[in-house]
This record gives C-alpha cells, structure tokens and sequence, in this order.
C-alpha cells in the first residue's frame, strides 16, 4: 500500500490505447478508479487476467473477508433504498457469490438459460428486428439505444424468462429507475417487480410453460434445491445483467463500424462473416464493459512478483486485455476477418467460474441487429458530429453512450 496510486480517468478506463503505458510499467498497476477511493490492483495483460480470473483464491464479496462482521452489500442497498428486509435475499446471486454456492446456483440457472433454447429464439428475434427497423426507417431517425437497442434487449430476455408483454415496459422502468440512483423512482417500482414476479411463479406452477420462469419453477417443485425466493433472485440478476451490457454492445459495435467504413464494406462483401468472425472481433474490440467486478484477495499472496495483502482487490481491465499487444497482432486494429483462436479468443465476457451467463444470448442480438443495420441494408448515419456524441459517467467504470441519435439512407 505504499506504493502511490495512480487516479485513472473515465476517458482511460473506456479507451484501450491509454493502457499501454499501465501495461509497460508492472504486471500489476495500483490505480483509483474514476469516482472511488480505495486502491485496487489493476489487470491489463491478457495472460495475467486468465490465472487470477480463475484463482479461487479470490472472491468476489469483501464482507466475507472481514474479521469484524458488519454488512453485507445487500444489507447496504437494503438500508441505502429503506427496503423491506426480504429484499436482502433478492442481492448478491451470482454476482457475490463463490465456491460451491456459486457453482449450485450457476448450475441451476443454466440447466433453464440453454444455449439451445437461445438459439431457438432466432426466427422471433429476427422478425422483431425486421418490424422495429422499418418503423424506425420510415420515419428517417432514431434514438439507436433506446428505440432499437433497448427494447429488444428488453423483448429478448423476457421472451426467454417468460415476462409477458404487459410486463415489458415495467422492466424497461425498472432499468431506467436503477440507473438513475433515485430511490424515490427505483424503490416502488422494484417492489412492484417482486410482486409481480411472485405472480408470474404461481402462474407457472399451476399452468407451465416453455420459459425459464417454468424451469425454475419445476426444479423447485422437484427437487427442493431452489425456493421461491432465490427464483426471484434468479430473475432480477438476468433482468440486471441480460440488457445493458447487450445494449451497450451495439451501440459501441454500430459506432466503432460507422467508424470504419471499410470494414462495412467488406463485411457486405461477405456477409457470412457476421456469424463467424466479425461479432466476436467487435467485442474484443468494443469491450463494453470495460472493467470485470473486483476480487478481494482471502490471503497473503504473491501474483507475477507483486505482493498482495489479504483483503486488497484486484480488478481486470477486459478493455486492455482484449487489446494487450502480446495477444493479438495490430490490437487497436478492428479487423472483422479476425481468426481469434480457441473458445471466445477474448474477455468481453470475462473468464473463469464467473463467465458471463448470458453470453450467448449477447452474440445472437449483437448478429442479429447488426446485421439487420448493415447488411441488408446501407447502415444508419450519425445525426450528430461524431465529437458531439453524449456519454455518462459511471463511478468505476467508465463512459457509457447516453444516446446514439442516427439517420436512415
């Protein structure tokens, strides 16, 4: 903890070039990350990210680490928000999740999130793209994120989960409310969401159906491994991380090939490679969450002959992993030809036992729209000066688009 920290800014965390300098200097960087205060470790090797994502020597919750008790991160946000207490056991799922707990609940939710039953929402997905883009195009503009991106992020998850379509624009309100940090807009309408789920659990126990709400439900009813209340659990985690980070992917992959032309060009040339190549060379490229969650070390370590106190956090930049030059030849290059080996061949998703779940689900909507946009027809054009695009700040993590105003050819 001597050593001095570096303070990172939004702009850095979000642009992969500023990087190399952190990644020069050690195998690990001690940094502050924008709009925090506490020191973590930073990843930026692409080498590195693999062995310490996977090292069950970390986790993901520094409340277990503390000698002292005190509360937990769902206990927090029940206090921060004055939530009823049940709201405690809907936190933490997955995401703090480590060891046997973590791999019981992953291996639940995968048994009902199949790749299979994702990828049998193609034909759907591509009708709903299909309508909503004419719609848009006829009128000649739109909003990228929030009138194509986002509600079909919105429509493909609750498809799958079995949200019905009623429910949909609630879900929408709901991501809204949660990332507006205002409890006076977030907390009627996250109460309302739990009830609504309970609804929607007693509706398939009694009358099943093919989703994933069906699943749980008759996992729960057969074999007592889940109860009603980790469901619902279930449920606001795929809600939390199944549409934002999609969304957020499309609008970077649409600005990052408005930006290069020729790789559009090429991509029309031969438009096969929007299901081989070209979307898994715009995530690595993109990476649209930039930063994977902190890692709290359990004990005293040494990592690449840098020690680590017990309790310290490390954080993997996915940003500068997927362009750490010791990987991939001309990394700030986007090459939608791109043969990135083995597995994913990049860390949009992460690694490890905490692989993002729906990562399957992220590729099919990002082949899906983006090819909608720019292979059967000419691509939308920005409404405003590239310069001009509006970005929000978020506390350790970086810069998100706000909107993606476009125009139609």
């Amino acid at each position: 903890m001597s050593e001095q920290a570096i303070n990172l800014t939004s702009k850095l965390v979000s642009t992969p070039g500023e990087y190399a300098s952190l990644r020069e200097q050690a195998p690990l960087v001690r940094v502050i990350l924008p709009g925090t205060e506490t020191p973590t470790w930073l990843i930026t090797r692409y080498e590195d990210a693999k062995v310490v994502l996977a090292d069950s020597r970390f986790v993901r919750d520094s409340n277990k680490l503390s000698d002292q008790g005190g509360p937990s991160i769902a206990d927090q946000m029940v206090t921060a928000y004055d939530l009823p207490d049940e709201f405690r056991n809907y936190f933490g799922v997955l995401v703090l999740s480590d060891g046997e707990e973590h791999a019981r609940m992953r291996s639940v939710i995968t048994r009902a999130f199949t790749a299979n039953r994702i990828h049998a929402l193609r034909p759907r997905l591509e009708q709903l793209t299909h309508d909503l883009y004419k719609t848009l195009s006829d009128r000649g503009e739109a909003d990228l994120i929030g009138e194509l991106a986002n509600p079909l992020a919105v429509a493909a998850l609750c498809e799958l989960v079995g949200i019905e379509e009623a429910d949909r624009p609630k879900i929408s309100d709901y991501i809204e409310s949660i990332h507006s940090g205002d409890p006076t807009q977030a907390v009627p309408i996250l109460t309302g969401m739990v009830d609504r789920c309970k609804e929607l659990i007693a509706q398939r126990r009694s009358e099943p159906a093919d989703d994933l709400i069906s699943t749980l439900t008759r996992v729960s009813d057969e074999e007592g491994s889940i109860g009603e209340t980790e469901i619902i659990a279930i449920l606001f985690l795929l809600i939390n991380t199944g549409i934002i980070p999609p969304t957020r992917f499309i609008a970077d992959a649409t600005v990052a090939l408005l930006d290069h032309p020729e790789q559009v060009e090429r991509l029309r040339a031969e438009p096969d490679l929007m299901s081989t190549t070209a979307v898994p060379e715009l995530l690595r490229f993109t990476s649209s969450v930039p930063l994977g969650a902190q890692l709290y070390a359990t004990e005293d370590l040494e990592l690449f002959g840098v020690p680590v106190k017990r309790g310290e956090a490390v954080t993997t930049s996915l940003m500068a992993v997927n362009h750490d030059p010791a990987e991939y030849f001309e990394p700030h290059k986007l090459d939608l030809t791109r043969e990135l080996g083995r597995g994913d061949g990049h860390m949009a998703f992460g690694h490890g036992p905490h692989y993002c779940i729906g990562a399957v689900l992220a590729r099919l909507l990002g082949e899906v729209i983006l090819k909608q946009l720019f292979v059967k027809h000419e691509g939308p054009s920005l409404a405003v000066d590239r310069d001009n695009l509006q970005y929000q700040d978020v506390a350790g993590d970086g810069l998100f688009l706000l909107n993606l105003p476009v125009t139609f050819r």
